[in-house]
């Protein structure tokens, strides 16, 4: 593995691998993510493939808000009341 850089643009070159019956590759360190619970999506563009963070999508959300209980801000907001503002 080895790097070079170009103007602006680093570059990191590395080797794939089999892992089993799937192709791999190393991710160095200087480009991996923070997190390793990270769900990633992979995408090929011609000859480019392309790895990023899955997108939440919104069925995820709602499930998620779905699990406050009935009663929740059933109070209100409290201090954090929106104030009345001046119309335009």
């Amino acid at each position: 593995m080895y790097t070079y850089i170009q103007g602006d643009k680093m570059t990191t070159v590395t080797k794939v691998f089999k892992n089993g019956n799937s192709q791999a590759v190393r991710i160095p360190a200087e480009l991996a993510y923070d997190r390793n619970d990270l769900d990633v999506e992979i995408e090929r563009i011609g000859e480019q493939i392309v790895i990023r963070p899955v997108r939440r999508r919104l069925d995820q959300v709602m499930a998620k808000f779905a699990r406050f209980s009935p009663d929740f801000m059933a109070q209100g907001r409290g201090e954090n009341q929106e104030a009345q503002r001046d119309g335009l």
